[in-house]
């Protein structure tokens, strides 16, 4: 599947997801942290620029620094560098396809290693499904889980070596 393909509909339904996974923790007093969000981690971390890019494009920075929790499986710089030459360029200039993108990289609530090791599959903010396997490592549809559980105020980051594409 190139990364380009789309379903219409499916953002429709990933920005329902999004607001819920927002609002629905807020709403039941999820806990505040004095750690930083999970935006400001990553940018901190310093290998996530082309993720934070993506982020902002899409208009999702805010939502991702609200309250949470959030498990976000980040891709680094090299992950990004890995994609097929224009494809991180005509996601930039379609902010619907490139939100489809990155909310699959997202699950609702706080999901710590010791607990993906446990799944198979976990559902995204973007509506599709995760193929988890923890045989030989921890893979999340395919991409390698290269370290997991950074701590963040409003959630945990996975970091994995692929952008996760979803499927049709």
């Amino acid at each position: 599947m190139r990364l380009v393909d789309h379903i219409p509909g499916k953002v429709a339904l990933a920005g329902a997801l999004l607001a819920l996974a927002v609002t629905a923790p807020a709403q039941a007093g999820a806990r505040k942290s004095s750690l930083p969000d999970i935006v400001d981690t990553a940018v901190a971390a310093g290998n996530f620029k082309a993720l934070a890019t993506a982020l902002q494009a899409a208009g999702l920075v805010e939502t991702l620094k609200g309250p949470g929790p959030f498990t976000v499986f980040a891709p680094t710089d090299e992950a990004f560098a890995k994609l097929p030459a224009g494809t991180l360029q005509a996601l930039l200039a379609d902010k619907q396809r490139l939100a489809a993108v990155l909310t699959y990289h997202v699950v609702a609530g706080q999901v710590m290693a010791t607990d993906v090791v446990k799944m198979t599959a976990a559902k995204t903010v973007q509506g599709g499904s995760l193929t988890i396997r923890a045989d030989n490592g921890v893979t999340v549809d395919g991409a390698k889980v290269v370290k997991a559980d950074i701590q963040a105020g409003n959630g945990v980051i996975h970091v994995i070596d692929a952008v996760l594409i979803p499927r049709q």
